[in-house]
């Protein structure tokens, strides 16, 4: 279903309620990296970003939890990114989105308790999907005419010098564990480099985070 469009949304919700009667788990996975520039990005490109990654998610849940509340039990995974607790330049908007998506995922959380609804966050690394593809579409757009090109050769050599990535497959398996756990934790980090960049930012504090995005690691 297209998450943008809640008739698309309701159509689909009512064909698994009407042959399964209930919804035990909700994934919500739609999402894409916009990259350029805050002063470049067209507002029109940025709300996009959002109505996606963001209200994409919203539209699908409140679909959703009238029937989990009437249950009483449900689950709601939201794959967020380690960019949810993390930030490279030139992704702001994508950054906002995923920021927003862990502080909605635990106002969810708190609200639907009561109805015993688990919400769990997950916060991938690099992983080998589209995602980056897509992403250059957003570089190939607003690249060229830049007054930001010094931030392009960077995500450019990031690029470039990026670890193997972890398989979708390792993701798939981590949510089928969350699933058959009774009691999940709130956040699960996984893929490359996501524990190494959350930890790091977390122990040395923004200043030298900054450092390592704007210059690599440092001898």
């Amino acid at each position: 279903m297209d998450v943008t469009n809640d008739n698309e949304i309701q159509k689909g919700v009512k064909k698994i309620i009407k042959k399964h009667g209930r919804i035990d788990v909700l994934i919500n996975n739609a999402g894409y990296g916009l990259y350029g520039p805050v002063e470049e990005v067209t507002m029109e490109d940025a709300m996009a970003q959002f109505n996606v990654n963001l209200f994409g998610m919203a539209r699908v849940t409140k679909a959703v939890l009238p029937y989990m509340r009437k249950e009483k039990s449900g689950e709601i995974i939201n794959i967020s990114s380690m960019g949810g607790k993390i930030y490279t330049g030139l992704g702001a908007w994508y950054h906002a989105t995923k920021h927003a998506v862990e502080g909605w995922s635990d106002c969810l959380r708190l609200e639907v308790k009561e109805f015993d609804i688990d919400v769990v966050i997950v916060e991938p690394g690099l992983i080998n999907t589209n995602f980056y593809n897509v992403m250059m579409e957003s570089v190939r757009k607003y690249a060229p005419k830049s007054n930001y090109q010094h931030m392009f050769k960077r995500l450019a050599e990031g690029a470039n010098n990026m670890p193997k990535m972890t398989e979708p497959e390792e993701i798939a398996i981590l949510i089928s564990e969350i699933i058959n756990t009774k009691t999940p934790e709130t956040r699960y980090v996984k893929g490359v480099m996501a524990e190494q960049l959350i930890n790091f930012r977390k122990q040395y504090g923004d200043k030298a985070y900054d450092t390592l995005m704007l210059n690599g690691p440092q001898n």
